[in-house]
């Protein structure tokens, strides 16, 4: 007798822990929300003048608010997406579509991707040259064809195809990012021997030339998580290289039982992480918090690796999380009482 009450008092206590476990894991915080992401990188404040800081925070108010009211109105959060990261894209500040780093070739390679969290779809594209709004086509890729994702000449095809608003190759061109740009072509001439240069440049002006990228990620009334990514990529990259913002798993993923996820930083560690997905996963398999689970993949596992950069989260009740190593991240987030969070630094 006495071991049947102790059997039902474990029972009594481990049924208790799980429920406890489950409440803290599905309290409903936001019944709609939004977050974003302009890039992580080295920003300091000591760098920024206070005029470039208001514009930086400016554009991203101006983005975070278009898609909030699409939200807020009963949209989807696929269009608030769309709509948000085109703000970026569209804005010389930013490293994706208008403001895109040039390559080795001095040409501008833009890279996207699109996720649905409730029904896992994806759509992504990499090495375009002339569709205005990469994350558009990437959106496109996912709706109107039986891929994931498509490339170079092709990719420009398919949009014109469907429709897409085609651009000269010159509307990507900003004076800043060709200087960028100029600046390492010199370094490697005056600095490099040859056969150092890939080593040297890998190791030095690389950890400031591949941020910049934008990302969102968007919870709507009805439950439904999306979240994209667009991107120029790397200053100087070669021969077609493609990092992780359209790689669905490493900068961007959504999945509606547990969270929404946008990368940006040094994408070889993303991709070889896999850390869009692993925050997801940690969250299904191991019952983990979207804290939990964000922190443990940029701060432990992508660290010891040794990559930088970041992401914002999003997950099913609302909860929104930014997390990065590096010493700043533009970033901004709405909840569904209007609360506006904007910043810049690391703190």
């Amino acid at each position: 007798m006495k071991k049947i009450s102790f059997f039902l008092m474990a029972c009594t206590i481990l049924f208790s822990c799980t429920t406890t476990e489950t409440k803290k894991t599905e309290k409903k915080v936001n019944d709609f929300a939004i977050i974003i992401h302009g890039g992580a990188g080295t920003i300091l404040k000591k760098n920024m003048t206070e005029e470039k800081e208001k514009e930086y925070k400016a554009k991203l108010e101006e983005a975070i608010r278009v898609g909030y009211t699409i939200l807020q109105n009963g949209g989807t959060s696929q269009d608030a997406v769309i709509k948000t990261i085109q703000v970026m894209e569209e804005s010389p500040l930013f490293n994706a579509g208008k403001g895109a780093v040039f390559t080795n070739a001095g040409t501008n390679e833009l890279d996207a991707s699109f996720m649905d969290g409730k029904t896992l779809n994806a759509g992504a594209v990499a090495g375009v040259t002339d569709v205005k709004s990469p994350i558009e086509l990437a959106v496109k890729v996912m709706t109107d064809s039986e891929h994931v994702m498509l490339s170079g000449k092709g990719a420009s095809t398919f949009a014109k195809e469907k429709g897409l608003e085609i651009v000269e190759p010159s509307y990507f061109y900003t004076e800043r990012r060709f200087k960028s740009l100029e600046r390492i072509r010199e370094r490697e001439k005056t600095e490099l021997d040859h056969d150092d240069k890939t080593a040297a440049f890998y190791d030095s002006d690389i950890k400031n030339a591949k941020f910049g990228t934008v990302g969102c990620v968007a919870l709507d009334k009805n439950g439904n998580i999306a979240a994209g990514t667009s991107t120029g990529g790397m200053t100087n990259k070669r021969w077609g290289r493609i990092g992780d913002a359209p790689i669905i798993g490493s900068g961007t993923y959504a999945n509606n039982k547990t969270c929404g996820v946008s990368s940006t930083g040094w994408g070889e560690y993303f991709i070889r992480s896999q850390v869009a997905y692993d925050i997801s996963a940690q969250m299904e398999y191991q019952n983990k918090t979207l804290k939990e689970a964000t922190t443990d993949v940029i701060q432990n596992k992508l660290t010891k690796l040794g990559g930088t950069g970041g992401v914002v989260a999003l997950d099913k009740n609302g909860n929104m999380s930014f997390e990065f190593n590096t010493a700043g991240m533009y970033r901004a987030s709405m909840d569904d009482d209007g609360n506006l969070v904007i910043k810049i630094y690391k703190e």
